[in-house]
């Protein structure tokens, strides 16, 4: 009887292993897609500010580094439909 109980627990701890695999495996996609997502968003902000490649990479240093804080009343909206339209 000790062994038929063994079994069941050692199949429900087989069961929970397998849950908690999926469900890291779930886990790991949307964080994945989480990032695609800001990444996504990062570029259209960026593409939105008009600002040469140089110049921005010398703001985001100048942030990085605290001379220029990152609240510094620069504010960038996100491009509208019409922007986009725009663009085309």
């Amino acid at each position: 009887m000790a062994t038929s109980r063994t079994a069941k627990v050692q199949a429900e701890i087989e069961k929970a292993r397998l849950k908690i695999v999926e469900q890291q495996a779930k886990l790991k996609e949307l964080e994945q897609k989480k990032t695609g997502i800001e990444n996504t968003e990062i570029l259209e902000i960026v593409r939105g500010m008009s600002i040469p490649l140089d110049e921005l990479a010398a703001l985001l240093r100048s942030v990085k580094s605290g001379l220029l804080p990152a609240a510094s009343g620069l504010f960038v909206p996100k491009p509208t439909l019409a922007d986009k339209e725009e663009s085309e």
